[in-house]
């Protein structure tokens, strides 16, 4: 299935939200409210692309099973009008390499491929790794590298190989390493996603596409609307937006992580994604009144509009 969002330049769309996996109250997997969030993140946050079963989307504790049904459940909500790219990362290549399978099947558009964690491998077994899940399939692959979770960076000279591989097309970039990523953009024609909202606007301005967000759960047209004016030539006016959101950026990712607040974001909506699982746990009654505090601060009012 063609990318119906995908651009040479931007292979994925531009304003992509890593979507948190509804559950029930029970813990099941939520699949209506899986369908729901995502008729919502691209009819009115403006996403042209959504990331399923990222780290955001709870992966780590999602059987194979529901991984494939939640993916299909958005696919088929919202896969004629966005970009659909399903996480299939993991420390085992073979595991990688049958996630990576069972998204084709599922109709994902492209996959999302994080570095080994845990494991720590060489970059050896990081070009391997990458290059066996990226063989396995004919989607195209963007790469998450995220040194603070995985343990291990991708390194520019190991990018650089793997941009010879005609399916590794874009890189997620959560290193926070912007001249790195501006060496491996010079060098190669891979694409360059923010995959950290402190610095969504920071890596437009050395030439990424657009990015991966979580606090697009409730800004997402804010961030659209910040390239759109970033990529019209209208630095100032992207600047303003950048800093309007501010507070909402601390709220949800410097408390308690992005699944947790992400969910409790939802919750302050009125767009409720259930409970996480263990071992993530709710926001706590203090967290979720700065969380209230910082949206209202970036001009995002809560459901119930009450001020604290």
């Amino acid at each position: 299935m063609a990318a119906p969002t995908g651009t040479s330049d931007a292979p994925f769309g531009r304003m992509l939200t890593a979507m948190v996996t509804p559950f029930t109250d029970d813990g099941e997997v939520d699949y209506e409210g899986a369908r729901s969030l995502a008729t919502y993140l691209v009819d009115e946050q403006r996403n042209d692309g959504l990331v399923v079963s990222g780290t955001t989307g709870e992966s780590p504790t999602t059987s194979d099973e529901e991984k494939e049904r939640v993916l299909r459940a958005v696919v088929e909500a919202v896969g004629d009008r966005a970009t659909i790219v399903a996480g299939a990362g993991s420390n085992d290549t073979r595991h990688s390499a049958e996630l990576a399978r069972a998204a084709e099947r599922a109709g994902a558009h492209g996959l999302l491929v994080v570095t080994p964690y845990y494991s720590k491998p060489p970059q050896e077994g990081l070009y391997r790794h990458f290059t066996a899940v990226a063989d396995a399939t004919g989607l195209p692959v963007m790469l998450y590298d995220i040194p603070g979770r995985s343990g291990v960076p991708i390194q520019s000279d190991t990018l650089v190989r793997l941009a010879g591989h005609e399916r590794i097309v874009a890189v997620k970039d959560a290193k926070a390493d912007l001249f790195a990523g501006s060496q491996v953009m010079a060098a190669t024609d891979l694409v360059f996603y923010s995959g950290d909202d402190t610095l969504n606007l920071p890596w437009l301005s050395v030439g990424a596409a657009g990015c991966v967000s979580v606090v697009g759960h409730v800004v997402g047209a804010e961030i659209a609307a910040m390239m759109e004016l970033y990529r019209a030539g209208d630095v100032a006016g992207a600047l303003a937006v950048h800093r309007r959101l501010l507070p909402v950026v601390s709220g949800i990712m410097t408390q308690a992580g992005g699944a947790i607040m992400a969910k409790a974001a939802l919750t302050l909506m009125g767009r409720s994604a259930g409970p996480a699982r263990s071992p993530l746990t709710e926001a706590t009654e203090q967290q979720i009144a700065r969380l209230r505090e910082d949206l209202i601060a970036g001009g995002v009012k809560p459901s119930d509009g009450v001020v604290p």
